[in-house]
């Protein structure tokens, strides 16, 4: 009986540093993953070309009624397609004098014809300028690390 009270007291005296050692390996495990998900996408390059004068950039959509009405028209018939990702949903519109330049990536070569579409259709075809780039595909891998 006396053996019996000190394995007990074994097992409850031993018990909470296993239990500590496990919470810290979870713990840094849970810190490694967190560091991953805050890794921050380059967008350098591209800054860099919107800081260019010559570079249309949303702060210079022009608040007249016109470009104001046609940048809502485009945008309300891109985001209207729901078979657009949500990448294509989100390209700028930037109407300055009636130019229409569409700006940002989008999944595919066919959502970036989609999208310069819908804004040709609206604005005419040679009063749109599309700088829409197709975004690179993710692996299998970069999607479980996200």
């Amino acid at each position: 009986m006396h053996i019996h009270k000190l394995l007990i007291l074994a097992l409850l005296i031993g018990a909470p540093v296993s239990w500590a050692q496990d919470r810290s390996t979870r713990d840094e495990s849970n810190q490694d993953r967190t560091a991953q998900d805050q890794r921050k996408p380059d967008n350098t390059a591209v800054n860099k070309r919107d800081r260019q004068e010559h570079e249309p950039t949303a702060d210079q959509q022009k608040n007249d009624k016109t470009d104001r009405d046609l940048t809502k028209e485009i945008r309300r018939a891109i985001v209207k397609d729901k078979s657009l990702s949500t990448y294509a949903h989100n390209v700028k519109v930037i109407s300055e004098h009636g130019t229409v330049t569409l700006k940002g990536p989008v999944r595919s070569e066919e959502e970036k014809r989609t999208v310069e579409a819908k804004a040709a259709e609206i604005a005419g075809a040679k009063n749109v300028k599309s700088e829409v780039s197709v975004a690179p595909s993710k692996t299998v891998a970069e999607h479980k690390n996200q």
